[in-house]
């Protein structure tokens, strides 16, 4: 990681640098500038006009402000117009346009091979047609040296701050890692015990960076607990349902190795009791597997129906319990009763709910499954004519292994509703339950867009 963040601090400094540099080019520029234009200023102002004639006294102090320990090579041009008056006459003439009275400029040129920078102006004088240039050059060795000079001292304290930053970096890396360290000790202290601790990590306080870490591996740790609560609470529930059809599995093989004719009867209920129990389980476990489902299909609701009716219609003559399917609106026995939806879990759906509908009703009642749409939103629903459930209870009905009706009630495992309630939930539907005076209506609603919870249940 440390080299990892050398790279950015050589790139930084590399821009430093480079920044550094138009800023000393800059500053040297301006300096020697200032200095220039006011030995320029210096000599102009003793340019006067003296019985028509134009007349100048060099000052030698215009020249001393020039001198510098390099020994740069000092030039002058003084000229009226085109006329030379005194100095350098093979000096470069300025552009007379481009010049402003009594403004310098400055500008670069090549003077007998040497780079130079030239200060000029223009001065007006009474009585005197053609303007007076005034110009004073230099050779460039000063500007140059300081500008190394500076530039030297600049790459040096960068050196200096990129050697202070690797030493520092590595106990700066270790004292803003700490936080991280703790949370690894902190996680890797729970592999020691025998059961998995699932609790919040306790670290202490978390930079602000680390807390939406910190949060989330929290969130991940109560959704982990409340999945392993519920599978242990799930086992322990099945355990317990299954136990008692494999008790009575055992007593009747034994009363049947003793001669009893209708021990082969009572294990033959039981292994039926415990082949539905089984295959709840496995429908419930369907229903709230995590992952991805298939991918969507055009789900005919009216034929799921007619094939859950073809499986139950043996249970429910033998119930006594007349099983219809009724399709609302239906003209053409085409009706649109198709839905994007998973088929299998539609089935099984829609199965456990017929289920209940002969289970918990009353000899010679009547079971319907009932299609219905207007448009946007599909309804199945499944009436009967049983006791029904009363409406403080029935969030309770559709938890696992729950019977309202106990031991006095028909046979069953307590799954109906709840199989239904995880398969909606999956399905992305929606499940109603009222009153249908008498016995009971539950509707599974399906609209566009619906279909499947592609994530867990």
């Amino acid at each position: 990681m440390a080299i990892a963040m050398l790279g950015p601090l050589v790139v930084a400094a590399l821009a430093l640098g480079a920044i550094g540099w138009a800023l000393v080019a800059d500053v040297v520029r301006r300096t020697n500038d200032r200095v220039l234009g006011g030995a320029l200023g210096a000599i102009a102002e003793t340019v006067q006009v003296e019985r028509g004639e134009v007349t100048l006294d060099l000052p030698p102090a215009a020249f001393g402000m020039l001198e510098n320990s390099e020994r740069d090579n000092v030039y002058y041009r003084i000229a009226v117009g085109r006329r030379l008056l005194t100095g350098y006459a093979d000096l470069p003439a300025p552009d007379i346009a481009a010049l402003s009275a009594d403004e310098p400029h400055f500008r670069y040129a090549d003077y007998r091979g040497q780079r130079i920078r030239i200060g000029e102006t223009l001065r007006a004088l009474p009585r005197v047609a053609a303007p007076v240039v005034v110009q004073v050059a230099e050779t460039l060795d000063n500007r140059e040296a300081l500008r190394w000079r500076l530039m030297t001292a600049l790459l040096l304290g960068e050196l200096v701050l990129l050697r202070a930053a690797l030493a520092l970096i590595r106990p700066a890396l270790g004292w803003s890692l700490r936080p991280l360290a703790d949370l690894r000790t902190a996680i890797e202290a729970r592999e020691t015990r025998a059961s998995p601790d699932l609790s919040p990590l306790q670290t202490g306080p978390l930079p602000i960076e680390l807390q939406p870490l910190s949060r989330s591996f929290d969130s991940l740790l109560a959704r982990l607990d409340h999945a392993t609560t519920g599978m242990r609470r799930f086992t322990a529930d099945a355990s317990h349902q299954m136990r008692t059809p494999l008790s009575v599995l055992k007593v009747q093989v034994a009363l049947a190795r003793r001669g009893s004719t209708e021990a082969l009867q009572e294990i033959e209920e039981a292994s039926d009791r415990l082949e539905r129990l089984l295959t709840q389980l496995l429908t419930l476990a369907r229903a709230d597997e995590a992952g991805t489902l298939p991918p969507l299909e055009r789900v005919d609701l009216r034929e799921v129906s007619q094939r859950v009716i073809t499986r139950r219609i043996h249970q429910a003559i033998e119930a006594e319990v007349d099983l219809t399917l009724e399709c609302i609106g239906d003209t053409d026995h085409e009706g649109p009763f198709e839905v994007e939806s998973h088929r299998a879990l539609v089935f099984e759906m829609v199965s456990n709910l017929v289920d209940n509908a002969i289970r918990y009703n009353r000899r010679g009642g009547h079971a319907a499954i009932v299609l219905e749409t207007d448009g946007a939103t599909t309804r199945l629903t499944v009436a009967d004519d049983g006791p029904g459930i009363p409406a403080p209870l029935r969030k309770r009905a559709k938890a696992r292994f729950v019977r309202l009706q106990g031991e006095q009630g028909p046979s069953g495992s307590g799954l109906g509703l709840a199989i239904v309630q995880a398969t909606v939930e999956r399905l992305g539907a929606r499940l109603e339950m009222r009153e249908g005076n008498p016995g009971l209506h539950v509707s599974v609603l399906f609209t566009p867009g619906t279909g499947g919870n592609q994530g867990a249940a």
